[in-house]
């Protein structure tokens, strides 16, 4: 293991994209492509898109999305067609996460009328008493012409209209569709359907788009981060609905994304493409200071007995990786979970008879610290809610701000350390909660007014790829993932009594 420390530096700012423009039409066949000018990017605006309904309650809301089919299988294009069933795979992952919801507390269940969605509901849903609701609004994206051929004859068919279906399928038309654009809408009114319901815990189960739809549509985001909240098979992800005291559209947090019932460092495509370049970012463990009822920067404190386990686990889930380095807040919790990943990382080449001690390089920098930028508030803290979804939606707008700076200079370093072509591609950042929340707006280039829309736990995992490259936009493949904790691992839903908050 190699140490080095690195101080906070200046970094250069990164390039805020205008909302995309759309040209003229050119037509193929029954197929058309949109040019959209060269340099567009990510963006959205939290304020543009249509309000949800105003709710009386908080309500949770469980996403699965359906087993593996026989048509995923195949590599075959699906969409709204229904002629596609669960594998012996997709039932076995199906069950895997009954197992994991079977403790829930959910009060209905939503799903696709489609049969791979509905038999995983079915599956899911087990023998409790309330029949599944069937929503025609949750089946998966309409392709039209597309849907039922392979992937590599979609690719001879319609050549450059199949690559922008891949590569920007925000702007994509079909058969005089824009599926995508069409989906959005769907989602938005799925929600006013979902929310309407009178209930407190909901699980819905759908496919891979629709799901994608629901979750951007519910925190604000457009159609162009359409494949950058990745959506696998059985894949588990959880929205908050929280009420306003002055009524109004609810503030919602995505609680976490695309929790599998397989490791999510996984091998895999990242939005329909392989990619050699990731960031995983980890949160430190439990601390010495923690209390439940305490403000979450008590102080730079070790980790206690709870964090150790948490670090352990975490670095047992990278075991199969070879990370190239771990870059981590110089706090004392962060650098022990830090030097415990890095640790195992170096014996893992060490277990067969001929083996060559390999060192991770390990690096402190000082944008990663969150703990010193709170400490030296002026908002007053003893008072502050302990870390609940949508928490950072509580502290003062110059905090937010300082906050978000910070960690755009933390964001520049791993960005120029993934860059390296020298790296193997994997990089761990060990950091606070809520820096690493700052670091997915900025893999996703929103604004600090997204943070509140994001929550992590302690000792969670969250897995950023870039498929096209460092400088390419970031697909997200998890948030918050937790399952590797075992019997300390955060629940899916919490308890839904009335009276009790989530």
């Amino acid at each position: 293991m190699v140490l080095v420390l690195t101080p906070s530096s200046s970094s250069v700012c990164l390039l805020r994209h205008s909302p995309p423009r759309y040209g003229a039409v050119r037509c193929s066949s029954s197929v058309q492509e949109i040019q959209k000018p060269p340099g567009e990017g990510l963006s959205s605006d939290l304020r543009a898109l249509e309000p949800l309904p105003p709710l009386k309650v908080a309500k949770r809301v469980v996403l699965v999305r359906h087993g593996q089919s026989t048509w995923n299988a195949e590599g075959r294009i699906q969409g709204s067609s229904n002629f596609s069933v669960l594998t012996k795979k997709g039932e076995s992952q199906a069950e895997t996460s009954r197992q994991m919801l079977i403790d829930d507390n959910f009060d209905a269940c939503f799903a696709s009328p489609l049969e791979r969605s509905k038999r995983t509901a079915e599956i899911i849903w087990g023998g409790r008493k309330e029949s599944i609701i069937p929503e025609y609004e949750l089946r998966e994206i309409d392709l039209y012409s597309f849907q039922g051929l392979l992937k590599n004859e979609g690719k001879e068919r319609y050549g450059s209209a199949y690559r922008q279906w891949q590569l920007d399928a925000a702007n994509f038309i079909i058969d005089g569709h824009y599926p995508v654009r069409e989906l959005w809408e769907r989602a938005r009114n799925c929600w006013t359907k979902i929310l309407a319901h009178d209930s407190r815990s909901v699980l819905v189960v759908a496919h891979n788009a629709v799901n994608q739809a629901l979750v951007a549509t519910a925190i604000g985001l457009g159609v162009e981060y359409f494949r950058c909240l990745l959506q696998s098979n059985c894949g588990v992800s959880v929205l908050d609905f929280i009420p306003r005291p002055e009524g109004g559209s609810p503030d919602i947090c995505l609680d976490r994304l695309n929790q599998t019932p397989g490791s999510p460092v996984a091998g895999g495509k990242s939005g329909g493409r392989d990619t050699n370049k990731r960031i995983i970012l980890v949160c430190n463990g439990s601390t010495q200071g923690n209390t439940e009822n305490d403000f979450p920067f008590a102080g730079d404190h070790p980790m206690n007995m709870l964090g150790v386990i948490q670090s352990q686990k975490s670095a047992e889930l990278l075991l199969d990786l070879k990370v190239s380095s771990i870059i981590s807040s110089p706090n004392k919790a962060c650098f022990e979970t830090a030097m415990t990943i890095s640790k195992v990382q170096e014996a893992a080449d060490c277990l067969g008879a001929d083996c060559v001690p390999r060192y991770v390089e390990l690096k402190q920098i000082g944008s990663l610290d969150v703990e010193t930028i709170f400490q030296q508030s002026k908002m007053d803290l003893s008072n502050f809610p302990p870390i609940q979804p949508g928490w950072l939606n509580r502290i003062d707008d110059g905090l937010r701000t300082t906050l978000w700076d910070q960690s755009e200079k933390a964001w520049q370093s791993l960005l120029d350390e993934i860059s390296d072509e020298s790296s193997e591609g994997v990089l761990v950042a060990v950091a606070h909660p809520a820096i690493h929340i700052a670091l997915m707006g900025h893999c996703l280039n929103l604004t600090k007014e997204w943070l509140g829309s994001f929550h992590l736990d302690e000792g969670s995992v969250s897995v950023l790829d870039f498929p096209d490259g460092p400088k390419g936009r970031g697909v997200i493949r998890c948030i918050n993932y937790t399952a590797h904790l075992g019997r300390w691992s955060i629940p899916i839903t919490r308890s839904t009594e009335d009276g009790e908050e989530f």
